[in-house]
């Protein structure tokens, strides 16, 4: 039996609506997905860029960071960019030192700069113009070899070619070792002071040829002597700070108080005397530690970085101040109290420093000092000058510094004497630890 459906118009007409809802929902439904894969397509490029301008952001800091190290050569904290952005959830971590060479975070940059400025900071510090430190404590030994020959005639030339008289050899030989501990402290950034307190060591052995009247003859005492030196305090202003060509400049003043033992009235041991009962051959019975007199100095010091190189060199000035003794006479048999007054000194240097890498420094320098003669008086006497104690001793220096670790700096210094009036050479271990 056939059956016959027949709809009326209200369920044609529901029909057709359902149909045609159902139609635009499908079409709806496939626009919005569309839109979201765009939309996710757009999220990834804009997640992919900003990437990029991250690294490149931090790429550009450590750079920038780096080259105002190398043109300032401050040691004082750089002062922090822009706080890095956060790291994207799906970005993949740098590499330490990335593959181009620069750094991947800013503790990194920062730490690069610190490397970058640390052979600057360990040539400033034996420059005593170093201020980001608040406390320093420096420990330093140092060998120093002095060897003297002098030839002196007693009589007088025959026929201008013929000596008649006594020839006698004399030799000085001095081996001294001192140990030194200074504390520098920093006042603020542009000022420090600093105390130094030595202790020598020495030994000096005296030869002299001709002794009785023969040239074979020689005879040789050796006296030794130690304790404290000349104690300093002194003070460093950092008078202009180094910006684009102009050096860092520091002006440096002190004063040197007489601790150690005087040169002057000591006891002396006689070895030879003439038939006529004059000394030929005495030498002190203990040896110095200090000048016995009280010194102020004021100088200028100046540092400039031109990578890799940095440039130093300091100038100044010693006043010895007049002082007196109850004894200022060579001669052991007499006593006679006086005043000395040493001539004033001169001294000045330059050099140059390399820096191998972070750790390694090597440097080179020339130091020279000129003294002028001393004075000596009596009690109610003129001032007479001391032939003889004027002088010029010229150094030439090859330091090599190591940094142990942040705050331990190893510096070694050996000084080859240019003129007689210096050590033939000197041997010197530094080691500031810096707070």
């Amino acid at each position: 039996m056939h059956t016959t459906h027949r709809f009326t118009p209200l369920a044609l007409a529901a029909l057709v609506y359902i149909g045609s809802t159902a139609t635009v929902h499908a079409q709806a439904t496939s626009g919005e997905h569309a839109d979201v894969q765009a939309l996710m397509a757009q999220l990834e490029s804009l997640k992919a860029n900003y990437a990029q301008e991250v690294r490149r952001l931090r790429e550009l800091d450590m750079q920038v960071q780096a080259m105002q190290a190398r043109l300032s050569g401050k040691a004082s904290v750089a002062t922090a960019g822009p706080p890095a952005p956060p790291p994207l959830p799906d970005q993949p971590p740098a590499s330490v030192g990335g593959g181009e060479g620069y750094a991947s975070s800013a503790a990194e940059a920062q730490q690069a700069k610190q490397a970058a400025r640390r052979s600057v900071d360990d040539v400033k510090q034996q420059q005593a113009a170093l201020f980001s430190r608040r406390f320093t404590v420096e420990n330093s030994i140092t060998y120093a070899r002095y060897d003297r020959k002098q030839l002196t005639l007693n009589g007088f030339l025959a026929l201008d070619a013929i000596f008649l008289g006594n020839i006698g050899i004399e030799n000085v030989e001095s081996d001294s070792i001192t140990y030194n501990l200074a504390a520098r402290w920093g006042i603020s950034p542009t000022l420090t002071v600093n105390m130094d307190v030595p202790w020598i060591a020495r030994k000096t052995v005296y030869q002299k040829g001709g002794a009785g009247g023969s040239a074979a003859a020689i005879a040789e005492e050796e006296t030794t002597g130690n304790g404290i030196g000349d104690v300093s305090l002194g003070a460093n202003y950092k008078v202009f700070g180094e910006r684009g060509w102009r050096p860092e400049t520091v002006l440096t003043a002190g004063v040197t108080a007489p601790t150690g033992r005087a040169p002057y009235g000591v006891d002396w041991t006689v070895l030879e005397r003439d038939d006529d009962d004059y000394i030929r051959f005495a030498v002190p019975k203990d040896q110095p530690t200090g000048n016995g007199v009280w010194q102020a100095n004021i100088g200028l010091s100046i540092v400039k970085t031109a990578d890799p190189a940095i440039l130093f060199a300091n100038a100044g000035y010693i006043h010895s101040f007049k002082q007196s003794f109850d004894d200022i006479d060579g001669n052991p048999d007499t006593v006679n109290p006086g005043d000395v007054k040493l001539g004033g000194s001169y001294y000045f240097g330059a050099g140059v420093a390399f820096a191998f890498n972070e750790r390694t420094s090597l440097s080179i320098s020339f130091s020279d000092k000129l003294s002028a003669r001393a004075s000596t008086r009596y009690s109610n006497g003129q001032w007479m000058k001391v032939i003889g104690s004027d002088a010029n001793a010229a150094t030439f220096n090859l330091g090599v510094t190591y940094a142990l670790n942040q705050k331990t700096t190893l510096v070694s210094l050996l000084g080859i004497g240019l003129t007689p009036d210096a050590p033939d050479f000197s041997l010197a271990f530094k080691v500031p630890y810096m707070l």
